[in-house]
């Protein structure tokens, strides 16, 4: 059986493809930091797969919470086939770089660039010796370009530098059987990121070209593609998941 170890994965984008991954047939590993009552809710929703699941907490901005996650991982269930970078820390208030204190400018370099030097060093020993591996990370429209994001300095430099991360270790790790890609979600907030498609085509939505919302279920079947194993000829791939949104750009001033 083959296993997916999801960081954040017990609540949001991360509940869906923790959901995903159990649908089609995979052994989890679900990181979280504090939500108690989000996996709570996901062991009595899926009692029925507790044996096929790990919920470790840990905070993936520290290096040694990392190191628990992997080895609890590996007790369990053996192997690591896909590791799903999906935690990011993000700091939703708007304001400019020059007033981020220091704290706040590690948190968004160690949470979502970090940490996922951090986990590849810690798998990819795991993944050369299967010779099979998916990494995915999470980006955001036009990460690949490396636009400006205005109030979003910190956030936008961490990802920026991850898609050049994610794409250098593509090349390198080809040879493995190990693929990475980086996967960048639209405008997808609050209900909507544990939202299923059919629910998002009931409600109109008139700031996405398509005319609906995006949701968590539209990025964990675009990633359980990407994982599957014939899908081995996409890798360096930054892929966007908007539904034509124009993200970055909404506010000018």
């Amino acid at each position: 059986m083959r296993h997916a170890l999801i960081t954040a994965g017990s609540k949001g984008l991360g509940k869906k493809v923790t959901e995903e991954f159990l649908k089609n047939g995979f052994s989890v590993t679900v990181n979280y930091h504090k939500d108690i009552d989000a996996v709570e809710k996901l062991k009595h929703t899926y009692s029925h797969m507790k044996d096929r699941m790990l919920f470790v907490q840990g905070d993936v901005t520290k290096k040694e919470d990392l190191t628990k996650i992997i080895e609890l991982t590996l007790k369990r269930f053996g192997r690591i086939d896909c590791l799903i970078n999906n935690a990011g820390p993000y700091i939703f208030e708007r304001k400019k770089l020059a007033d981020y204190s220091d704290e706040e400018w590690y948190q968004m370099i160690e949470g979502n660039l970090s940490s996922v030097f951090h986990l590849f060093k810690l798998v990819v020993p795991v993944m050369r010796q299967q010779q099979y591996g998916r990494i995915i990370t999470y980006g955001f429209q036009g990460a690949e370009s490396s636009p400006g994001w205005l109030h979003r300095a910190a956030f936008s430099a961490a990802k920026v530098g991850l898609v050049s991360l994610t794409k250098s270790i593509s090349i390198e790790e080809a040879e493995n059987g190990i693929t990475a890609n980086m996967i960048c979600p639209g405008n997808i907030i609050g209900e909507m990121k544990e939202a299923t498609i059919d629910s998002s085509r009931t409600l109109a939505d008139k700031n996405t070209p398509i005319g609906r919302s995006g949701t968590g279920e539209d990025i964990a079947r675009t990633l359980a593609f990407i994982c599957q194993e014939d899908s081995d000829m996409i890798t360096g791939s930054i892929i966007e998941v908007t539904g034509g949104a124009n993200v970055i750009h909404r506010y000018h001033i």
